[in-house]
């Protein structure tokens, strides 16, 4: 049995109910980042990828339609089915699974590059160091992770922001942090330009 984490306990409900509604979730932008576009541009992405909360999986079937292997997990069986549809319409070939972000060590697979886009800033403090060290379980030695997640610089931040300190904090055990840079965040509830964000590199030691 999961928990839930300090968002589904803060809100009083699943993530799930997020992609239940008439519309979008405010994430769900109908296409990848363009962050994320950039980075994959930029040959940020080699070998085999991790999405973590990948939502409706726009950001996996992004990377998927570059013939790069990936696998996009959610605890939101909702999201995870929509994406599904998705790569079998897109005739993309990503995999997507419903896994518990604290207890990635239960997939049982290492990856060379993980992506998370937007759930770093959805947990609390001692959440987020649980989350690092999940992570770290699924991450092959070398390896690189992105982060990108609300910012607490600019305005008309996003919910949840989070500051360099918050990443440097999460990621002092096993990780490396080589870079944070600011960047934007694309939403539903923002005007084009999107949420200030940041963009942290991170490698697992």
């Amino acid at each position: 049995m999961r928990k839930p984490t300090s968002h589904e306990r803060m809100t009083g409900q699943h993530w799930d109910a997020s992609y239940q509604r008439d519309e979008p979730a405010p994430w769900d932008i109908g296409g990848p980042q363009p962050a994320v576009v950039r980075l994959v541009a930029g040959g940020g992405f080699t070998g085999s990828v991790l999405d973590a909360g990948c939502g409706t999986g726009e950001n996996a079937l992004h990377l998927a339609s570059l013939g790069l292997p990936v696998l996009g997990f959610d605890v939101a069986g909702t999201a995870l089915a929509m994406a599904r549809q998705k790569a079998a319409d897109r005739r993309l070939a990503a995999e997507f699974v419903e896994a518990d972000a604290l207890r990635l060590d239960r997939l049982g697979r290492r990856f060379d590059t993980v992506l998370d886009c937007g759930l770093f800033h959805t947990f609390d403090s001692d959440e987020r160091r649980e989350y690092a060290a999940s992570l770290a379980t699924a991450t092959e030695h070398g390896g690189t992770l992105y982060v990108l997640c609300f910012s607490d610089e600019g305005t008309d931040t996003g919910p949840h922001p989070v500051s360099r300190e918050d990443l440097t904090a999460a990621f002092g055990v096993g990780w490396t942090v080589a870079a944070i840079v600011p960047e934007r965040v694309r939403t539903t509830f923002h005007d084009e330009n999107g949420a200030p964000a940041w963009l942290a590199t991170i490698r697992r030691s």
